[in-house]
């Protein structure tokens, strides 16, 4: 079976339209989504597969590409064996090829700073897990990134590793622009990694500045973008990924359902952040009641100058076009582009779409040598 991309230029032609985010010329309005991949060496440095692997999807078409979830710091930020990093110099540096790559092939990239907190699966520099709370996260490990069994109890950050948490963010951001090269950073503040584990309320039960109602819990996140914009300056794209479902906790709702996102997506339009990454399952659907909203329309009422980027189960090109109606600048493709490197040529060639393979994340979620050829 295969997934037809529609007609062009009709249906389609909106996502082969050429986009700007703050000064970033792009191609079209197809992107690929950051996904975990494990394939970087022990210490954290980018590797000739992931140069391959990424640039693949810049020949392939894609305006624009976000990496996988890089650390941020030689603290508590790693969350996976064979994660990437920007902690330091060299691994910078590793990035390199990898950005040089893309760049050539007539892409952009932006690097997507990530601390995992309590739901690390494994730090080289650490040997337990932090979080906003002293609560163990829901669910097991994930098998796919070596994990195995619950996941540890995390020790709650004091107000210096909080404050050294976003000195991380900003390092690391500062690391991406000077040394690797990267068109911009997207701030990882979603599927249940440490920004997300201050914003949800089952794992955030501090009664101090960094919790409380919704649009307070969000503050850490706020925090870290006003850190790496004060380094960054105006004029680079600096963008935050938000969601409500976890990697550990799939189908989970913001219990203050369109208000709170009404309060979170002002607060963000408010923050100096150049676009919103917003991620569901499957992003048509309504955020919250049946027959409401979905998270995208809600941001695209409560943040009206944001650039948006809509991402969840868009692969088909009449989905993806009706994101962009639904209010998305630009559509976010992660299994669609694992199983079409090329998704945007094979669009405007209005050839069919393969389907995905699950044994591209299997047993391993890690670079596989199909994923290399160019």
């Amino acid at each position: 079976m295969t997934l037809q991309v529609g007609s062009l230029p009709s249906a389609s032609a909106p996502l082969l339209t050429t986009a700007n985010i703050n000064g970033l010329r792009l191609p079209n309005r197809m992107v690929v989504a950051p996904m975990t991949r494990i394939s970087a060496s022990p210490d954290g440095q980018a590797t000739d597969a992931m140069v391959r692997y990424y640039e693949r999807f810049a020949k392939g078409g894609f305006g624009l590409i976000v990496t996988e979830g890089i650390y941020t710091d030689q603290a508590y930020s790693q969350g996976y064996a064979n994660q990437p990093g920007l902690s330091d110099v060299e691994q910078a540096r590793a990035w390199r090829p990898v950005v040089q790559a893309i760049q050539a092939a007539g892409g952009r990239v932006v690097a997507q700073l990530m601390h995992a907190g309590a739901l690390s699966q494994a730090n080289r520099f650490r040997d337990h897990t932090v979080g906003p709370s002293a609560i163990r996260p829901k669910g097991k490990q994930m098998a796919l990134y070596r994990g195995d069994g619950e996941y540890p109890v995390p020790r709650e950050m004091t107000e210096a590793e909080i404050t050294e948490a976003i000195g991380g963010f900003s390092r690391a951001a500062l690391l991406a622009m000077e040394v690797a090269g990267f068109d911009g950073v997207e701030i990882h503040g979603a599927n249940g990694y440490l920004l997300d584990q201050f914003f949800t309320d089952y794992t955030n039960a501090r009664n101090d500045g960094w919790g409380g109602a919704i649009a307070q819990r969000l503050r850490i996140t706020t925090e870290v973008i006003r850190a790496v914009r004060q380094v960054l300056g105006a004029a680079v794209p600096v963008g935050v990924r938000i969601s409500q479902g976890k990697v550990n906790d799939f189908f989970h709702k913001w219990q203050e359902a369109e208000q709170g996102a009404a309060d979170v997506f002002r607060v963000l339009a408010e923050s100096s952040v150049d676009y919103i990454h917003i991620t569901e399952f499957e992003a048509w659907r309504p955020a919250f009641a049946d027959g409401g909203a979905s998270l995208v329309q809600l941001a695209r009422i409560h943040a009206p100058d944001v650039t948006i980027i809509a991402n969840g189960s868009l692969h088909a090109a009449e989905q993806a076009t009706a994101a962009l109606a639904d209010g998305a600048d630009l559509i976010a493709l992660g299994r669609g582009a694992l199983s079409n490197p090329d998704w945007p040529l094979r669009l405007q060639a209005g050839q069919p779409l393969a389907e995905f393979n699950p044994a591209l994340l299997s047993p391993l979620g890690d670079i596989k040598p199909e994923e290399q050829r160019g």
